[in-house]
């Protein structure tokens, strides 16, 4: 566990896109045993979209939320000096970020790919918020995105009902005070419980044939929800309380508790824990599902865009999920 103050990293513009093509409970009804009662009572989820078209891919999603963050401030893409994808779904194993970064003309920017699933934009806004504090770097590109539909079981009950595709984008700047500022942040990984949570590596069953060594393939998403369940209610609040705690504020002092959009009962138990009113935290939960990275960021521009945040007030984001990792990040907008 790492936390440290950050000043200098600003948020200047959000922006988020999701798949034309929305799959409701009903729907999922159809494929597997359940009802819309009942992944409704379960999850707060309505419906989530799903990316269909052949050849589409996340990096396709990051292009839109991308231009959409760049077009609220109109900065040119040749003005990012680095772009941070935090996706666990890339189209390519060996990164994603670099086709994103040709597509929308960021022409001087380096680009990589981050993999922490729901944890990942946290991650990359810290990671971010680092190179902008050291004077590396004047504006970064930190975009969340996923299409965990690529990776599921339609199958499999436990998961199907979850998870949903979206990108969102934060156009993150040096500055030099503490308005609209990255406070701080809090940090956690613990990889003892990472089977909980994964999309693993599978051998075949007999190497190859002449090299004696074993290939494979990457299975679906699997996951043990009540474990899953349990860690985030008793880690989450801890962190935030322990980011609070570094910056000398209280949960009286938060606005706006934004949590990664996994399921609304976890929401509601870290609320709880905290102390912190139902009528202060930031979800969307309902029409996207569980969109891995692009949940926090989604529902940021979203608040955003619906003028719900106000100048100078305290949002607390904290994200969580594979590795299992967990994180949080205080920001006076």
């Amino acid at each position: 566990m790492k936390s440290f103050m950050i000043q200098g990293a600003k948020i200047l513009a959000t922006g988020s896109a999701v798949p034309n093509s929305s799959l409701s409970n009903n729907q999922i009804s159809n494929i597997v045993n359940t009802s819309d009662e009942w992944i409704f009572t379960r999850t707060g989820i309505k419906e989530r979209r799903v990316l269909t078209g052949i050849n589409q891919s996340v990096v396709d999603l990051g292009i839109l939320a991308s231009m959409d963050a760049l077009k609220k401030i109109s900065m040119d893409p040749s003005e990012i000096d680095l772009i941070i994808l935090a996706t666990s779904s890339p189209n390519d194993l060996f990164g994603s970020a670099s086709q994103i970064q040709c597509k929308i003309g960021a022409t001087n920017a380096v680009a990589f790919d981050l993999t922490a699933a729901c944890s990942g934009f946290v991650l990359g806004i810290v990671t971010a918020s680092q190179f902008l504090q050291n004077g590396s770097y004047r504006n970064i590109l930190v975009i969340g995105a996923d299409v965990l539909s690529k990776w599921i079981d339609w199958s499999d009950r436990s998961t199907c009902i979850l998870f949903g595709d979206a990108a969102g984008a934060a156009i993150v700047q040096r500055c030099s005070n503490q308005n609209n500022s990255i406070l701080n942040f809090q940090l956690n990984t613990d990889g003892k419980y990472s089977e909980h949570l994964s999309i693993a590596y599978k051998n075949y069953t007999s190497p190859h044939s002449k090299l004696n060594l074993y290939q494979g393939y990457f299975n679906y998403v699997a996951m043990n929800g009540k474990e899953v369940y349990k860690f985030a209610v008793s880690q989450v609040p801890l962190s935030i309380l322990k980011c609070l705690s570094s910056l000398d504020m209280s949960v009286n002092d938060v606005d706006w508790l934004l949590l990664h959009q996994a399921n609304e009962r976890i929401l509601k138990a870290v609320a709880d824990k905290l102390s912190i009113n139902k009528s202060k935290i930031i979800a969307n939960l309902s029409k996207y599902g569980n969109t891995s990275a692009a949940s926090i960021p989604l529902a940021l521009d979203e608040a955003v865009q619906d003028d719900k945040i106000l100048d100078s007030q305290i949002v607390v984001i904290a994200g969580f999920g594979a590795g299992l990792t967990w994180g949080t990040v205080v920001i006076r907008w």
